[in-house]
């Protein structure tokens, strides 16, 4: 069997001490999680993360910095996945932008009011993106090289 780990973006946005959480449906359970999708094909990680924001919350992103790299195993899916997690910014939502399907509502929430949810944070990737961004952790975008042969 070959292991693939499943590749994908996310977003730690904050404003005024609040970040920008997505509150989504997935296998009939309500969850929160930062604005985060899959790579695809042909995409550059920076392109899939902008595309990720705009479609969970209608805010496009700026990037910013790469916050880190996080390996996240499922053992009993026998699954991982390869978050690449940006910091940035956004802009107001675009008018008449609806939101993907999976997506209930956007919230803007303190770092409190997530630990408060821990049970219903999607992943410990949520809060381990957010810590790091707190904690300062800022690699240079310029760390991200797309090659083609």
């Amino acid at each position: 069997m070959i292991w693939k780990p499943h590749v994908t973006v996310a977003a730690v946005i904050e404003n005024n001490d609040r970040f920008l959480l997505v509150e989504e449906q997935i296998d009939g359970t309500t969850v929160f999680n930062q604005p985060a999708g899959h790579l695809e094909q042909g995409e550059s990680l920076l392109d899939a993360v902008k595309r990720e924001v705009l479609e969970e919350t209608a805010c496009p992103f700026h990037p910013e910095a790469l916050l880190g790299t996080y390996l996240y195993k499922l053992t009993k899916k026998q699954c991982s996945f390869l978050r690449f997690c940006f910091s940035g910014n956004v802009d107001e939502p675009t008018a008449g932008r609806s939101l993907d399907k999976e997506i209930i509502a956007t919230h803007w929430l303190t770092l409190d009011q997530i630990q408060a949810q821990n049970s219903r944070l999607r992943s410990p990737m949520v809060l381990q993106c957010i810590n790091d961004y707190l904690q300062g952790t800022r690699l240079p975008l310029t760390c991200l090289h797309d090659l083609e042969a």
